[in-house]
């Protein structure tokens, strides 16, 4: 089999992390006197911190202050997520299985360096992920396609033999630009917004195997 790599986003991907998020940001913001709705949330699901911070509530934030807003925030929530860690249905047996297939597999993810490495501390098969790039290696988050171009860097395998496995718009997006196959997993949004970008949407990492995603990437890269 040719040298493929798979590139996961972590959040509502690898992890069910979509309620330990949402409960950090409503805590942080009741700390500080603010709100943070569940719609507003949703559309800002897989940003960087800072830059939600910057979008709600740039008003009440000196700039000076973001970063120790972001570290309280990625804070609260590992606290959140260690305590119950909720791997994705599918997760351990799809990296093995892609894995044993000979495909390289990583992960692209806007949150912190600490929040990645709880992830794949705590994944049953987080030691199969050769390559992590953070929130913090990146100039720009998603949509723009840093993040991924950089795994794909970190992996080996040329962008047009990479295929992402995420679950919001943004990421789905960034996939696209970085010249990858974009396959979206249905949950933090609907199926009918991610299939506009995506090459391929399922509800379930059990849907995919290295044979699809094999496919996938061969079909994408012939054109």
């Amino acid at each position: 089999m040719r040298r493929y790599g798979v590139i996961f986003d972590m959040d509502g991907v690898l992890v069910d992390s979509y309620q330990a998020h949402f409960r950090s940001w409503r805590r942080l913001a009741e700390r500080h006197g603010l709100t943070m709705t569940e719609e507003q949330f949703a559309a800002t699901f897989g940003r960087t911190t800072r830059e939600i911070i910057r979008a709600l509530w740039g008003a009440a934030v000196r700039d000076e202050e973001i970063g120790a807003w972001d570290d309280e925030k990625e804070a609260l929530y590992r606290r959140i997520i260690q305590q119950d860690f909720p791997e994705m249905d599918g997760a351990g047996e799809l990296l093995c299985a892609l894995h044993e297939a000979g495909f390289v597999l990583g992960v692209g993810s806007s949150g912190p360096a600490e929040n990645v490495a709880v992830v794949r501390e705590c994944l049953s098969a987080g030691h199969l992920l050769s390559a992590c790039v953070n929130g913090s290696e990146v100039t720009r988050g998603k949509p723009h396609p840093e993040v991924f171009r950089k795994v794909a860097g970190k992996l080996g395998i040329p962008p047009q033999r990479c295929a992402v496995v995420e679950d919001a718009p943004a990421g789905v997006e960034a996939a696209r630009r970085a010249g990858m196959v974009a396959v979206a997993v249905t949950g933090t949004a609907a199926g009918q917004t991610l299939a506009r970008r995506a090459h391929l949407v399922v509800d379930s990492l059990r849907e995919l195997s290295p044979q699809i995603l094999a496919e996938l990437i061969e079909a994408h890269a012939g054109r």
